[in-house]
């Protein structure tokens, strides 16, 4: 049985608008298992983003648990969330946030540099494991005007494990990318959940939901479905895909 290493217990999540509150997140129950490869899908509006950001700790729930290692999220001071997110947490961003007068190494490695728990070696060596195997050794002088779209999304995703988080969250990784630069991160993001990385993405896209073990549907702020699916193999594909497309039409997707 797998090992839930993230939990949400009635998160709500409300925002002040027009003299009342308008209700994002319902009463969201989670579960965050060791090694999944986790999906959240919905409309626009669905709360999608804001029940990553909420279980991230890059924002506070109104109410209810966010439990991580035994502790709530919603009761953790602000200094204390930060080295939670830069020590056990990991996030790609649709935009790609790179520091621009860095070099692609420079942006990776300075975030290990930050971490303080390895030498600035490991961090070197690590930088340069991490450039390889996303295939951006060639390019890694280089600075983020300098390269491709999809270029600065991979060196953003290197940024993300450089420190081996426990948790990798992406938010619409894909979604400024073309088709090609698309399916190359959705293959690097497949590539570290089939190494053991813990993965929670949200997205529209049906190609990206089609990499989970795990989907989730979210409507109106309460999950509405929940399929899961075996690891992915490309040769197995459209098979998987009609089996989603067919559980996200009875959603009424």
């Amino acid at each position: 049985m797998k090992k839930s290493i993230l939990s949400a217990r009635k998160v709500c999540k409300s925002f002040a608008h027009n003299g009342g509150q308008l209700h994002i997140l319902s009463h969201v129950d989670f579960e965050l298992y060791e090694g999944d490869f986790t999906v959240v899908m919905g409309a626009s509006g669905s709360g999608k983003s804001t029940l990553l950001y909420a279980l991230s700790g890059m924002d506070r729930a109104t109410a209810g648990e966010v439990l991580y290692d035994g502790r709530d999220l919603v009761d953790m001071r602000e200094k204390e969330l930060a080295r939670l997110r830069h020590h056990d947490f990991g996030f790609i961003f649709q935009q790609m946030h790179l520091i621009s007068n860095l070099s692609l190494f420079e942006n990776v490695a300075v975030s290990g540099y930050l971490n303080k728990e390895r030498t600035a070696g490991e961090v070197n060596e690590r930088t340069e494991e991490l450039l390889k195997k996303m295939g951006l050794d060639g390019v890694k002088s280089h600075l983020p005007s300098q390269v491709s779209g999809g270029e600065q999304q991979r060196c953003a995703i290197a940024r993300a494990v450089v420190n081996t988080p426990k948790v990798l969250f992406a938010d619409e990784p894909t979604g400024a990318l073309n088709r090609h630069n698309s399916t190359e991160v959705l293959r690097l993001l497949t590539d570290l959940n089939q190494g053991g990385q813990s993965i929670l993405m949200v997205t529209h896209d049906l190609k990206a939901a089609l990499r989970a073990t795990r989907l989730l549907y979210l409507e109106d702020g309460r999950i509405a479905g929940e399929l899961k699916l075996p690891e992915y193999d490309r040769q197995e594909e459209k098979g998987r895909e009609a089996q989603v497309n067919a559980w996200l039409t009875s959603l009424e997707w």
